[in-house]
């Protein structure tokens, strides 16, 4: 039996608040992802007014397990492709491997064009784009650009870590010829508990470059605003990952407050009537009902009466690791 699902507009206004993220179906989240619920987490994020979902081939197996996942909800007549939108990322391949060529842009939109049995992408992001040179990143965004006009993509965007050389090259590309305005960007740990740098920019990014998105990804920054071990591969420094692993153990031992939900509920409520989205990553039907939850509790306006006072305590107890970056990329 179908769903019942809206059907999108295929605007970008149409993207839903919240974005499932498809980075936790890898390697680097989970062990084993060919046996993660993904059906089920679709299932139930659609059901729940999630319409759109976020992820690369940088992400390992994860553009063919969301593909083949929605492939059979569609073959099993619960959903149909005007349900949700796609986004996906061009340009990383590996840890330390990129390919900005325009050939391989290309080759990497149709290869996803496959793995989600589609002719169509709603969003394609450049991804990591502090990794190469600006000139590379121009070549690669006229290419999108390119496929964008014979109709394989419907909006092309700009996704990395660094929110300056985001805005920078978006400022810069907007009246740049072949390329002009990008229609929306992505930064990730960067509107979080330990780090607004991306609220910070959020105006300058509507009236300098016209995009129509800011999207922010990754609220509890990769595993840093947990109560469990931070993820081996996170890049932050030592002091900061001590710092918000005692922050932890204060809200849990002194508030009762855990973490990661107070995390939660400060990006989400940050992010809600902003022109962007937030994308989340759940590994488990519990995990995303978790979310589920304090995303409601943002929306019904239900938020514990002790947040301000918690957020106030975290960030002061952060200190100068308050904002807070990491290196990514190369200088520009």
């Amino acid at each position: 039996m179908s769903l019942a699902l809206p059907k999108v507009d295929g605007k970008l206004s149409g993207i839903s608040p919240l974005i499932l993220g498809g980075a936790v179906f890898n390697t680097q989240y989970n062990d084993n992802p060919d046996l993660m619920p993904i059906p089920d987490l679709l299932t139930k994020s659609f059901q729940n007014g999630i319409n759109a979902i976020d992820t690369s081939p940088y992400y390992g197996p994860s553009e063919i397990l969301l593909g083949d996942a929605l492939k059979k909800l569609i073959d099993d007549g619960l959903i149909v492709r005007d349900n949700y939108y796609i986004c996906t990322k061009v340009g990383r391949l590996q840890l330390d491997d990129f390919d900005y060529s325009p050939e391989w842009i290309e080759k990497s939109v149709l290869r996803s064009l496959d793995r989600f049995h589609t002719n169509y992408l709603d969003v394609v992001f450049l991804h990591d784009i502090e990794f190469k040179s600006m000139n590379e990143s121009i070549a690669a965004l006229e290419m999108l650009m390119k496929l964008k006009s014979k109709g394989l993509i419907n909006y092309v965007g700009i996704s990395g870590y660094p929110v300056d050389y985001i805005y920078k090259l978006a400022k810069f590309v907007k009246d740049y010829p072949k390329i002009g305005k990008l229609d929306l960007i992505m930064s990730y740990s960067n509107m979080c508990l330990q780090n607004i740098t991306l609220e910070n920019y959020y105006e300058k990014f509507l009236n300098d470059t016209n995009v129509k998105l800011v999207n922010n990804a990754s609220i509890l920054s990769m595993s840093l605003l947990t109560s469990q071990e931070t993820r081996s591969f996170h890049p932050a420094s030592k002091e900061l990952r001590d710092k918000c692993n005692q922050l932890a153990i204060l809200l849990r031992d002194n508030y009762q407050t855990d973490i990661a939900d107070l995390s939660t509920r400060f990006a989400l409520r940050k992010w809600l009537n902003k022109n962007g989205r937030t994308v989340i990553g759940v590994s488990s039907l519990d995990e995303l009902n978790a979310a589920l939850t304090q995303y409601n509790n943002v929306i019904e306006g239900k938020m514990d009466e002790n947040d301000g006072k918690l957020i106030k305590i975290s960030q002061d107890f952060l200190g100068d690791h308050f904002n807070e970056t990491w290196s990514s990329g190369i200088e520009h």
